[in-house]
């Protein structure tokens, strides 16, 4: 792959949410290094995960996102990384044994280094900083020099990148995510909670359906490897841009830091140069939208983004609360259908629902989170439609971020165990908690619904 041109477009344009980087010339020596690195991703595999995607926008698939609200560079370990594929690979199972349906599985990981922030700055005790964008801009820690923007950053978040995603590689074709392994999955987790029991009983289920298929002479490769990939926010335009290549055989030009980027609530301006960034680069691209998103913005989006209205090209994220889901969501997906706009719907139940608790801590109410994802599948169903897919923050570790789940975790919890460096992240049991709720969901729509795959017609 070659450096492509065709990313510089959105040079001039109104670019939200960008690091005021103390010296450029660093900037610049630190963006042509990465415009020489190898790609992270290729565009293969940006193609293939266009094609899964354009299944779930179908029906055919449901698309399962998660990892970690906001990567730290220290954070980049085997045990941390192995944990949080364990999670996903469990919720998947759960998924697809529960709702007979294909999961596409995509990790917040690997490239999840940047944060948009509500402000510029942040004042504490009277001492004003810069706010904390993520890793790939600054420090958490509140001192002057941990809060200046370090360009330098940019390169340590490539490097850490690189070595997550040969890790992740390394586990999803290497036999750790041989389904076969499926109870092995839950060893090092927490096995005293309700779900965590009846994962073991569907596990049990799971080997004994694979037992039957071996003794009839069939074991597919397909249980013995999977597909994964990675996703982040498209936020840092000088990083995306220095990683974007054009493909040789089909002169497309790909983001290569991940397979899927989105655009966030803060940066989806139809005219800003994020819209025109992703505009231009071949890979999958959703972007989330919150309540105040209008008709008009959807059609603008899809206009610029996705002209040829292409499945598995655009995908939208609601980020709507528990109370603004059912009202705002058919309005939106009504004007899309009427537009042509092949889009998959994913639900982000997380963002929409946070709050700050007493003590100062943000957090969720695992109760809300259920909520949105019922309201996103009541709209779904009113319009005779299947879901898309569910975005969650989440770890593999036991952390106390967010309030209720199987284990009941309280306000007086959260400074137990509370490590996020941003928002905070569903544990592993509230993770499998609400792998087995959207199960039940999936089920129960699908018997209501007609099998897409008899009714649909393919482009």
């Amino acid at each position: 792959m070659e450096k492509s041109t065709a990313a510089q477009t959105w040079r001039g344009l109104p670019a939200a949410q960008q690091p005021d980087w103390p010296d450029r010339d660093v900037l610049r020596r630190v963006t042509d290094d990465l415009a020489t690195a190898p790609p992270l991703v290729q565009a293969a595999e940006c193609d293939r995960l266009r094609s899964r995607l354009s299944d779930a926008a179908r029906g055919e698939a449901f698309v399962l996102q998660g990892g970690d609200c906001a990567e730290v560079l220290g954070g980049a370990t085997a045990d941390s990384i192995q944990g949080k594929l364990k999670t996903l690979l469990q919720m998947a199972a759960i998924l697809t044994h529960g709702a007979s349906v294909p999961v596409v599985k995509i990790g917040r990981m690997a490239g999840q280094y940047a944060k948009p922030r509500s402000s510029p700055t942040e004042t504490r005790e009277g001492v004003t900083l810069p706010s904390y964008f993520g890793d790939a801009v600054n420090d958490r820690s509140f001192t002057a020099d941990a809060r200046r923007p370090d360009p330098a950053r940019l390169r340590a978040v490539y490097d850490a990148s690189a070595a997550t995603l040969n890790l992740v590689r390394a586990f999803a074709g290497g036999g750790f995510a041989d389904l076969h392994r499926v109870h092995a999955w839950n060893q090092g987790f927490l096995t005293d909670s309700p779900a965590a029991g009846r994962y073991e009983r569907l596990a049990t289920e799971i080997d004994r359906t694979m037992a039957f298929m071996r003794a009839c002479g069939v074991d597919p490769r397909q249980l013995h490897i999977t597909e994964f990939f990675t996703s982040h926010e498209g936020l840092l335009l000088d990083y995306e841009s220095a990683l974007t290549r054009e493909d040789e055989a089909t002169g497309r030009s790909y983001a290569t830091s991940a397979h899927l980027l989105w655009i966030g609530e803060r940066t989806r301006d139809p005219d800003g140069a994020h819209v025109e960034y992703f505009s231009r680069v071949a890979n999958p691209v959703a972007i989330k939208l919150g309540p105040s998103t209008t008709a008009d913005d959807l059609l603008a989006y899809a206009d610029r983004i996705d002209p040829q209205r292409l499945p598995g090209r655009l995908s939208f994220v609601t980020r709507m609360g528990r109370d603004r889901v059912r009202d705002v969501l058919p309005v939106l997906m009504e004007k899309a259908a009427a537009n042509g706009i092949r889009a998959c719907w994913i639900t982000d139940p997380m963002h929409g629902n946070t709050f700050t608790a007493d003590g100062g801590y943000k957090t969720r109410r695992f109760d809300d989170v259920i909520d949105e994802v019922k309201g996103f599948f009541e709209v779904h169903k009113a319009l005779g439609v299947q879901p898309g897919g569910i975005h969650v923050e989440l770890t593999g570790e036991d952390v106390t971020e967010c309030l209720g789940g199987g284990h009941d975790i309280g306000v007086g919890d959260l400074a137990r165990s509370y490590d996020s460096a941003c928002d905070p992240r569903l544990n592993h049991s509230q993770s499998l908690d609400l792998a087995f709720l959207v199960a039940e969901m999936l089920q129960d729509g699908r018997r209501a619904l007609p099998d897409p795959a008899l009714t649909r017609t393919r482009p």
